[in-house]
C-alpha cells in the first residue's frame, strides 16, 4: 500500500536537515540549508540542458558521475553561483571542504546548490559561517526539514515538500523531497531545485535510470515562463537504510519504487507550476487520444507556454482559440478538425468545440470554471490512446513586476 505522510527530506530514515539565517543577499530570514545522512548515500542527478551551467551543476554532475558515495547537500539561496568562472567553482569547492570539515566525511561526497541573481559572487565567509550554524542544529525531525524547505525559497510564495511511504521486502520504505522553483522554469530540466531522499536499498543504476526516466513526465512538462536556468539540478539520495534486501534487477520492488518516486516527483513539480511567479492558477494541459506519446508531449507543451492562452486563463476567458492554434504550430501534425476540447476544475466540465467547432456552451459557465485556482483543458484529437499531461501556470501583470526588478 502507498500513502502519502507529512514530511518533506527528512521523512526518510537516517536522513537530518537544518537551515540558518547566513545573510547571503536576503535580510532577516533563513537562506541557507543542509541535508545530512548519517550514512553514505547512492546518488542520481538530472541538470539543466541550458550551455550556460552554472557552477554547482558542473560540481554535482561531477560527484554523481563519479561513483563516489553521497552524504551532504548544502544549498543557499539569494545567489546562484551562475557565470562566476574559476573563483565561482573554487566557492563550490571551498563550500565542500568546509562542510567535509564540519560533518567529518569527505568533500567528494558533500553536493552543493546555489540559486538566485545570476553573476554575482558567494560571499563565501558568509557560506562558511552558514555551515557551522547549521551542523550543530541538524535534526531529523519533520520541523527540521520543513525548515530547510523555506530556507531555499527564493521569489516562490510557498514553500514544497512531501513524502510518500510504501511497502517492498517487508520492510517500509519512505521517499520524501522538497523543491524551490517559481521563476525561470521551462521543460527540459526546469531557477529550479529539487532535493529527494529515500531510505530503500537499490542499486546506483537502477536509481540513476529511475529519476532520468522519470522526470520525462514530471518536471519536464512545467512551464511557467519558457526559460530554461543554468541552475536546475534534480538530486536522488538512497542511503538504504530501510534494511530492505537491495534492488538490484527491475521488478515488482522496482516498479514500486518507481511509483512511489513518480508521487513525489509529480508532486514537486505541480507545486512549482502552481507558485509561478505572480500566477493566480496551475493551469493543466492534457492530450488523450494522441498518436504515439511523443506527440501528445509536443502538443501539450505548445499549450502550456503559450503566453497568449495563459494570459486568457488569467483572465477567465473561454479563448479556445488559442489553445487550437498553440497545438497548430507545435509542430505535431493532427486533423484539427476532430479535435473535441473541454475546460474543467472543481467548479464542473464544461465542452468547448467538437470537430474543432465551438459547441453552445455558456459563457458563464466556462468563466466559472476558469476562475477556481487549478483549471484544466483536455484535448481530445482523435487518433490513437496516447496521453501526455503538462502543467503551467497563468501569465499575470505581476510578473511583469516581479521580473522588472529581480536584482534590486
Amino acid at each position: 500500500m502507498m500513502k502519502q505522510i507529512p514530511g518533506g527530506v527528512t521523512a526518510a530514515k537516517g536522513f537530518q536537515a537544518a537551515s540558518c539565517a547566513a545573510g547571503i543577499k536576503y535580510k532577516g530570514r533563513q537562506d541557507m540549508a543542509l541535508i545530512y545522512s548519517e550514512v553514505p548515500c547512492k546518488s542520481a542527478g538530472t541538470f539543466t540542458t541550458n550551455i550556460v551551467k552554472a557552477a554547482p551543476v558542473k560540481w554535482d554532475r561531477n560527484q554523481v558521475e563519479s561513483g563516489a558515495a553521497a552524504q551532504a547537500v548544502v544549498v543557499n539561496a539569494g545567489i546562484a553561483n551562475a557565470c562566476t568562472g574559476e573563483e565561482g567553482m573554487g566557492y563550490c569547492r571551498q563550500t565542500a571542504e568546509a562542510a567535509s570539515k564540519a560533518l567529518n566525511i569527505p568533500a567528494e561526497s558533500v553536493l552543493v546548490a546555489s540559486t538566485g541573481v545570476i553573476g554575482m559572487q558567494l560571499p563565501i565567509d558568509r557560506i562558511r559561517a552558514g555551515i557551522q550554524m547549521m551542523v550543530p542544529e541538524l535534526g531529523g525531525s519533520l520541523e527540521k526539514g520543513e525548515a530547510a524547505s523555506k530556507a531555499i525559497m527564493t521569489t516562490d510564495t510557498k514553500n514544497k515538500q512531501v513524502a510518500v511511504e510504501f511497502e517492498v521486502d517487508g520492510k517500509t520504505v519512505t521517499i520524501g523531497g522538497m523543491c524551490k522553483g517559481s521563476g525561470m522554469i521551462h521543460p527540459n530540466m526546469c531557477t529550479m531545485l529539487s532535493f529527494v531522499t529515500t531510505d530503500i536499498a537499490i542499486s546506483k543504476e537502477l536509481l540513476v535510470e529511475a529519476l532520468r526516466e522519470d522526470i520525462k513526465d514530471t518536471y519536464n512538462m512545467i512551464s511557467v515562463d519558457g526559460d530554461t536556468s543554468t541552475n536546475d539540478t534534480v538530486l536522488l539520495l538512497a542511503n538504504g537504510m530501510a534494511g530492505n534486501a537491495e534492488i538490484t534487477e527491475k521488478g515488482e520492488d522496482y516498479e514500486k519504487f518507481c511509483k512511489a518516486l513518480n508521487i513525489v516527483n509529480e508532486t514537486l513539480a505541480k507545486k512549482m507550476a502552481g507558485d509561478g511567479e505572480g500566477c493566480t492558477a496551475l493551469f493543466e494541459v492534457k492530450i488523450v487520444g494522441a498518436e504515439s506519446k511523443a506527440q501528445a508531449v509536443t502538443l501539450a507543451k505548445s499549450v502550456i507556454t503559450s503566453s497568449l492562452t495563459k494570459a486568457a486563463i488569467f483572465g477567465h476567458d473561454a479563448n479556445w482559440g488559442r489553445i487550437l492554434c498553440a497545438m497548430g504550430y507545435s509542430g505535431a501534425e493532427f486533423d484539427p478538425e476532430k479535435v473535441d476540447l473541454f475546460f474543467e476544475s472543481g467548479a464542473g466540465r464544461l465542452q468547448i468545440i467538437e470537430n474543432g467547432v465551438a459547441v453552445d456552451y455558456s459563457e458563464e459557465e466556462a468563466t466559472k470554471i476558469l476562475s477556481e485556482p487549478e483549471v484544466t483543458a483536455v484535448a481530445d484529437i482523435k487518433m490513437g490512446d496516447a496521453s501526455a499531461t503538462a502543467w503551467g501556470c497563468d501569465l499575470t501583470f505581476d510578473y511583469v513586476k516581479i521580473n522588472a526588478d529581480y536584482r534590486s
